[in-house]
């Protein structure tokens, strides 16, 4: 469930940003906008297929986590499904995100880039819309480009984003009979895609330089022999120069089908409308041709004869050493496991949610270490589904200088420790008041969400295959297990994020010579030392240690029953 353990990442310090693989956003030149008004709309029928009356919402199937009644589900008979809820922040606004299960990992060879180019075809005209119009369309209506309307290209999906502020009937009517155009008939022809062409392969450039040479580079050691190490969204300057409308209708026709595609609106207006819009302009949809069949995704394995890591026990797998003079450096490694769909149960939640707390203790155990003299600068533990290619704990620090096997060193034996020693409950417990007071925020903060918020974690939970809860029940979920948090169950948690297929690792370094694949495999074979001394010492404190004075106004105000 979405806002539960994912909202504990932003107590930790964020990840390498080589590692993980960020969308594309759309980039188009905008002309200035033009304020009409959108035509008088017709009346909106009533939805047919709304999930009612007991019946499991699609999104919760296989799952016990209590549903959140404030959305509404559909499931039309073409395979489209969507979800709707009234939401006032701001006033006056209603945003729509249209996902499509098509990324660059459902590209073939060939098509590498297909995906992306595609997204930007539908911008440049589709059924209610001639070449060029769309981006004046949507700021006619109010939504300015590349802020209320963009879109994104990931390795998994595609999606649509829309804000539409000051809205009424009309405008909603006709985003919505725009919106069909684009995604049910784009105009793809070979004048389109040659249009388009050059906008990408800009695109492309400019998102070249250092991050980008070592962003390739980590994708392509971390996610060896699977789909994703070959299958970055921009493409590659072959495929798109070879594009033409033929093979990119193609592409579309295989995975542009109502089956693959989710629509989440959420705004200030009422949700059967914004059902029954849904329905009327989408409900008839059907796909073209034959639908596209998911390829295998690949799992990590490692190489024949690999050592073993002196840690985790993994064997070492792929290995690299980037050198760039304008980056800092910074060495993650990874231990990998096969990604595999699970049922997001309650149960699941709580093991994530441990997972969460054995990560943030040995997080602040690296940071003590680093605050107290270490040979790094930060260090982090985080585990991370990544593009439903690999569930795999990454561990990300930078060297304080050129001697990374010291830092490695120290890294490993704090969670050498933590793989061999259950924590102290007060360990726990402390870790678990950061995480409560998180929770209650989100309680909270509820009421102020905005829609657009709303609309984008209930597409990242389609995205990861999993459901949204309600702020209360994620809060109600982990106050429940909370007794349950003993070190033993820490201690094993622990082991279990540390436990993969294969370890891969990626550093770097502004000077060449600093370090090779096989001083990197040297060290992480080596045996680690258990070192103990980075874990924070008891700060409980009795009443009976506390001073007289203190002692006296603390059983006068709360007669000592929670003086600390």
């Amino acid at each position: 469930m979405t806002s539960s353990p994912r909202a504990v990442r932003a107590l930790a310090i964020l990840l390498a940003p080589f590692v993980l693989v960020p969308p594309l956003l759309a980039q188009q030149a905008a002309p200035p906008p033009m304020e009409v008004q959108a035509p008088p709309a017709a009346p909106v029928p009533a939805p047919k297929a709304l999930q009612t009356n007991g019946e499991v919402p699609w999104l919760y199937r296989g799952s016990d986590v209590p549903v959140d009644d404030k959305w509404l589900f559909g499931e039309m008979k073409n395979g489209l499904r969507y979800a709707v809820r009234r939401n006032g922040v701001p006033p006056r606004q209603v945003s729509i995100r249209v996902r499509v299960d098509a990324g660059s990992l459902h590209e073939t060879d060939a098509e590498q880039g297909y995906a992306h180019l595609l997204e930007h075809l539908l911008f440049r005209e589709s059924k209610y819309l001639g070449q060029a119009e769309a981006i004046s369309a949507w700021q006619r209506l109010g939504a300015t480009f590349g802020s209320d309307a963009n879109a994104e290209t990931s390795a998994t999906h595609t999606a649509y984003k829309l804000d539409i502020p000051n809205i009424d009937s009309a405008k909603l009517s006709e985003s919505f009979k725009l919106l069909s155009g684009m995604i049910r008939e784009p105009v793809l022809n070979d004048a389109n895609v040659a249009a388009e062409r050059p906008i990408v392969l800009a695109e492309k450039r400019e998102r070249g330089g250092a991050g980008q040479r070592m962003a390739d580079l980590t994708r392509q050691t971390f996610f060896a022999g699977q789909r994703l190490a070959t299958r970055s969204p921009i493409g590659t300057d072959e495929t798109l120069r070879a594009a033409n409308g033929k093979d990119v209708k193609a592409f579309y026709d295989r995975w542009y089908r109502p089956e693959n595609t989710v629509i989440v609106v959420a705004g200030d207006a009422d949700p059967m409308v914004l059902a029954g819009l849904v329905e009327q302009w989408f409900g008839d949809w059907k796909g073209t041709g034959k639908p596209g069949v998911t390829p295998d995704f690949g799992d990590p394995l490692p190489p024949a004869g690999a050592q073993d890591d002196g840690v985790t026990g993994a064997p070492i797998g792929q290995l690299a050493v980037g050198v760039e003079p304008d980056l800092p450096r910074s060495l993650t490694y990874a231990v990998m496991r096969p990604w595999r769909q699970v049922n997001d149960t309650i149960v699941y939640n709580e093991g994530l949610l441990t997972d969460a707390v054995a990560q943030a203790i040995i997080n602040r155990r690296l940071e003590s270490r680093a605050r107290g003299g270490g040979s790094f600068l930060y260090a982090q533990v985080q585990q991370d589904d990544i593009s439903r290619s690999t569930d795999a704990t990454f561990v990300t620090f930078a060297p304080l200088t050129e001697d990374w096997q010291a830092a490695l060193a120290d890294v490993r034996a704090v969670i050498a420790d933590a793989l061999t020693n259950p924590p102290t409950q007060e360990e726990i417990d402390r870790e678990v008041a950061e995480f409560d007071v998180v929770f209650v925020n989100g309680v909270e903060q509820e009421a102020v969400e905005s829609g657009s918020n709303l609309a984008n974690n209930l597409v990242n939970a389609v995205d990861i295959r999993e459901t949204v809860a309600a702020p209360q029940v994620v809060l109600d979920v982990f106050r429940g297990m909370k007794p349950r948090l003993t070190p033993e169950i820490v201690l094993e948690r622990t082991r279990g994020l540390f436990e993969g297929t294969v370890t891969r690792s990626v550093y770097v370094t502004p000077n060449a010579g600093e370090a090779d694949a096989d001083a990197l495999r040297l060290a992480l074979a080596a045996e680690a030392k258990v070192d103990g001394s980075a874990r924070l010492a008891a700060q409980s404190i009795s009443f009976a240690d506390l001073p007289p004075r203190r002692r006296a106004r603390c059983n006068h105000r709360a007669k000592a029953a929670r003086c600390a």
